[in-house]
């Protein structure tokens, strides 16, 4: 169905959907009395928006992973990784120097684990919720012109860092949300959850290496020391 064409009904329903999904269950995480694991619940949310898309016959499956596109992608991403991580490690460097390297240099085997479980057990589930569901799934909530296709990576960006309400702190919601125009915009550009993942879980690494990762893990609840 194109977008704007749906019935008024329809529109309600998955209005309503993505209220539960991208606005109400973080919002009921983060209110929640007790700590709950929040690995968990992504899991879980990821594998609803799995089965949305796999009965979807108008979603290209092929964009869940599709490869190709890194090879051309790759220069651009990296470029502005390095200009986006020295900005970090200097503002790590200068503002909260007992910060820098420090889950690296203190606990080097649970950071080596997260460099290599990250990308797999956080960064993909996320990806497809925000990312590869939430931009095919919601489309026809906005225009089908350029100014609708920008609008779309804006939202996805705004439920991506809005979910990072859970970590009960402002900085990780305010690099969450930059960091979800860029990996929307390239999922958009190179219709590959695959590039868009490779791009998020540099990120995600560079974040627990340089320092930032404790405003990331649920582990510090309720409050980054």
């Amino acid at each position: 169905m194109a977008k704007g064409t749906l019935p008024g009904m329809a529109h309600a329903g998955l209005l309503f959907e993505l209220m539960v999904l991208f606005i109400g269950l973080p919002a009921a995480y983060r209110l929640a009395p007790v700590r709950i694991p929040a690995l968990p619940v992504l899991w879980l949310a990821a594998g609803y928006a799995c089965w949305q898309l796999a009965r979807d016959p108008g979603f290209d499956r092929g964009q869940l992973w599709n490869p190709a596109p890194l090879g051309s992608q790759f220069a651009s991403i990296l470029a502005i990784f390095v200009v986006v991580a020295a900005l970090q490690w200097a503002g790590v460097h200068w503002l909260a120097p007992k910060l820098e390297w420090s889950l690296a240099r203190r606990h080097t085997r649970v950071w080596a684990m997260v460099i290599l479980l990250y990308p797999v057990l956080s960064v993909y589930p996320q990806a497809l919720l925000y990312r590869a569901f939430f931009m095919h799934r919601y489309a026809v909530l906005f225009p089908a012109t350029p100014q609708g296709g920008l609008m779309l990576v804006v939202a996805s960006a705004t439920v991506f860092g809005g979910m990072h309400i859970v970590f009960r702190n402002p900085l990780a919601v305010v690099l969450t949300f930059l960091g979800g125009l860029l990996f929307a915009w390239r999922y958009q550009h190179t219709g590959s959850l695959f590039v868009s993942s490779v791009e998020h879980a540099l990120y995600g690494c560079w974040l627990f290496t340089v320092g930032l990762g404790q405003y990331f893990y649920h582990g510090v609840w309720p409050k980054p020391q």
